[in-house]
């Protein structure tokens, strides 16, 4: 009991030690990445700066997990093995697998609090990422440019199905400018379109800016019957959270919102299977990390001498880097359709594990 709360001890140590130098790093270079895109163009100083880059920090960790994971295991098994401390706890009975027992239970825990604390955190600290980001540009709203073709949403209504398309969209979906609404009947013939050079979402309706309305339906030539109203209003049924679906990215939802979010989209129509395959992906994340020190401790966990031990160390990131290519690939997948959620967010954490323990016992047992 006494060496597994050393080996605790010292992989919480070295985990801490690699996630702080990462840290300052990543705050190094994301200073001056905001410095040479907010400087001078949005006029932002020193303090604009600094919470900008402390507000991307979270996010940039969290994606970073999985490097801090191996690269924590390398260091600490590198520095037992140069120590002999792992000779002498060899000598003292304990197996391979026994002393990874703490290691394993600390990364374990440290993913639970990253899904608990750090993944809610990543995603408000975007939000008002995004939100400052915008208020420097003096753009008055958070503004996201969709694609060339804009951003396109559908919604239904007493009057039949409404297809909007926008040249940008606020954060949230709620505001949008340059939109046009066209409203199609039950059996698919155009009834009415509406330009508009702002729509925000109220309500239960758009409120429409500067609006020309022509009917599509009897009118012979809509042009003559058309009409301009400074306001107006379209029912709607939509809610920021189901139009955020359309472009956002599931990132932006904490862990503990996304389920009754996925619901409130399978509900109202939308396709929520990229939400569900994100959400399965972080459930997994502690069993992800697991698989990444394992893979660090099979290559570095024994005791190795001269140029072996760099040649290891490289095969150990190269392994971790190609578990962590499978796991985006797999989820790609599985936002596309190609293969069931729940293998593409648990079959690359779960493969890692047990094509380390293979290695592990193959070099335990010969």
């Amino acid at each position: 009991m006494i060496l597994h709360r050393y080996f605790a001890r010292r992989y919480a140590r070295s985990f801490l030690t690699v996630t702080g130098v990462f840290f300052v790093l990543v705050s190094l270079a994301d200073m001056i990445e905001q410095a040479r895109e907010h400087g001078d163009e949005a006029g932002a100083g020193f303090r604009d700066i600094l919470a900008l880059t402390l507000l991307n920090a979270p996010q940039a960790l969290y994606e970073l997990l999985p490097l801090l994971v191996i690269l924590a295991t390398i260091a600490l098994f590198l520095a037992l093995a140069r120590s002999s401390e792992l000779v002498v706890s060899r000598a003292a009975g304990r197996s391979a697998l026994h002393t990874l027992v703490a290691p394993v239970a600390v990364i374990f825990a440290i993913g639970l609090l990253a899904l608990a604390i750090l993944n809610p955190l990543a995603a408000a600290t975007s939000r008002a990422y995004e939100a400052r980001v915008t208020s420097l540009e003096d753009r008055g709203a958070s503004i996201l440019a969709v694609d060339e073709g804009g951003l396109w949403l559908r919604q239904g209504g007493p009057d039949g199905q409404s297809v909007i398309r926008a040249e940008r969209a606020n954060l949230d979906g709620t505001r949008l400018s340059g939109v046009t609404f066209l409203t199609f009947t039950e059996e698919g013939r155009p009834l009415r379109r509406i330009d508009a050079l702002r729509a925000e979402l109220g309500d239960g309706a758009w409120e429409l800016t500067e609006a020309k309305s022509w009917p599509l339906g009897q009118a012979e030539v809509p042009e003559a019957e058309a009409e301009v109203s400074p306001t107006m209003e379209i029912p709607s049924t939509l809610t920021a959270a189901q139009i955020r679906d359309s472009f956002g990215e599931p990132a932006a939802i904490p862990i503990w919102e996304l389920p009754g979010f996925i619901n409130r989209l399978q509900a109202a129509g939308f396709s929520a299977r990229r939400h569900s395959v994100y959400f399965h992906t972080q459930l997994a994340l502690p069993a992800f990390l697991t698989a990444m020190l394992l893979i660090g401790a099979a290559f570095t966990l024994r005791q190795h001498r001269g140029s072996r031990t760099g040649a290891l160390v490289l095969a150990a990131i190269c392994l971790s880097f190609g578990l962590y290519f499978v796991r985006n690939f797999a989820q790609v997948l599985g936002e596309s359709g190609q293969i069931p959620v729940l293998l593409a967010a648990w079959a690359p954490p779960l493969a890692g594990i047990a094509l380390s323990l293979a290695m592990l016992l193959h070099t335990e047992d010969g």
